[in-house]
């Protein structure tokens, strides 16, 4: 492995181990009140099967040590946070809503994605391509997924919908990963990491826009609502947690 993509490698591993444990906040107070709330699992099951597919990517792909490793911290961590949403789920219809997607996507669907590559499909060449592609589509709309909080913030003119450090270092994570591709000139890496580092510039664009724009008509409605809008901009912000490759 050539000397400069091992370290843009290593520095796309550490800004994707930062995207993954910036969940911990959240879950600390789920644990602490004992219950989800309002959170939604769907960033978490889906985040968990990017890992799966990109751990499996990396381990079958020669030289795909890095983007194993980073995605078997992050199956591991997303794995715990699925089972933290299970057990504190808010009330039985999330806990069988929750239950049903792992069922269906962690489980369901890589099995069927490892099962189809591993019996039915001959050559690495070919499982790697096969691969690579879902990888690649699941990567592209989890990178797109933010713009709804792009949306909000436009509307509400408030960049509290959209924390500033976790759009930053998506952008970072982007950037980084869509260079070691361009390195080791894997097409799957590449495109969607460089339409994920478009978004995350976007997305910085928008806030650097809407960042001091926000004008409160009303001094009481603002010192009554701040605690709502910082539970809605942590809720909002966590659930755009999104792809670490």
């Amino acid at each position: 492995m050539d000397s400069t993509m091992f370290i843009f490698g290593i520095i796309g591993n550490i800004i994707s181990v930062l995207v993954l444990v910036s969940p911990i906040p959240t879950f600390w107070r789920i644990v602490k009140r004992g219950s989800t709330e309002e959170f939604e699992p769907v960033p978490y099951v889906l985040t968990l099967l990017n890992s799966l597919l990109w751990l499996y990517y990396g381990v079958t792909k020669p030289d795909g040590l890095l983007v194993a490793t980073v995605n078997g911290f992050g199956a591991v961590m997303e794995t715990i946070y699925v089972v933290l949403f299970l057990v504190y789920a808010a009330d039985h219809a999330t806990r069988v809503k929750t239950a049903k997607l792992v069922a269906i996507l962690d489980i369901g669907f890589f099995g069927l994605v490892f099962a189809a590559t591993t019996f039915a499909i001959g050559g690495l060449d070919m499982k790697i391509l096969i691969i690579g592609v879902i990888c690649a589509c699941l990567n592209v709309f989890m990178y797109g997924s933010p713009l709804a909080a792009v949306r909000t913030v436009i509307a509400s003119r408030s960049v509290e919908y959209m924390p500033f450090f976790l759009s930053f270092f998506l952008f970072l994570n982007g950037g980084v990963w869509a260079t070691y591709a361009l390195l080791d000139r894997d097409i799957f890496l590449g495109v969607p990491n460089g339409i994920g580092f478009f978004l995350g510039g976007i997305q910085l664009v928008i806030y650097a826009v809407y960042k001091n724009s926000r004008e409160a008509k009303d001094d009481g409605w603002r010192a009554a609502s701040a605690s709502l809008l910082s539970s809605d901009a942590s809720r909002h912000g966590e659930n755009n947690v999104s792809s670490v490759v």
